[in-house]
């Protein structure tokens, strides 16, 4: 299993923009617009990989000066449960901290909280419903 930072607009990116497609977006019947493929652009965006097959991603965007939002969190149906996102998530914590960011904040669905809570993210508001979803603000200082 390999970790790393993707690059916008190669294959890679490729491959996380149809996996958050099918685990995200298709489940809700949404699809992705051509003007937030070209935002992404200035985010930071993470793969788990698996020889050059992505397992997991995630993305991260600046929100504040030190801190930054997880977002698109998804791995593969099959491999949930199998230490993917944990080790994505500690990837992208440790980007975040090397970049000097203090905090990660989320909009988490109400289904991950477990996930999330185990790698120490707390819920900061209440419940809201995010693309049919409900979902809550979580955050971590690093």
């Amino acid at each position: 299993m390999a970790v790393k930072i993707i690059d916008h607009g190669s294959k890679e990116y490729r491959q996380m923009i149809d996996l958050r497609y099918q685990m995200l977006r298709k489940p809700l019947g949404l699809s992705f617009t051509q003007d937030e493929m070209t935002a992404e652009r200035d985010h930071i965006l993470l793969g788990c990989f698996d020889d050059d097959k992505l397992e997991g991603c995630c993305m991260l965007v600046q929100k504040e000066k030190d801190t930054l939002q997880l977002r698109q969190m998804a791995v593969i149906s099959g491999l949930q449960g199998k230490g993917i996102g944990r080790v994505l998530m500690q990837f992208a914590e440790n980007i975040a901290r090397d970049r000097g960011y203090k905090k990660v904040i989320m909009h988490a669905r109400k289904t991950a909280l477990g996930f999330y809570e185990k790698l120490g993210y707390k819920k900061t508001g209440n419940e809201f419903f995010e693309v049919t979803l409900p979902h809550f603000v979580m955050e971590k200082n690093l």
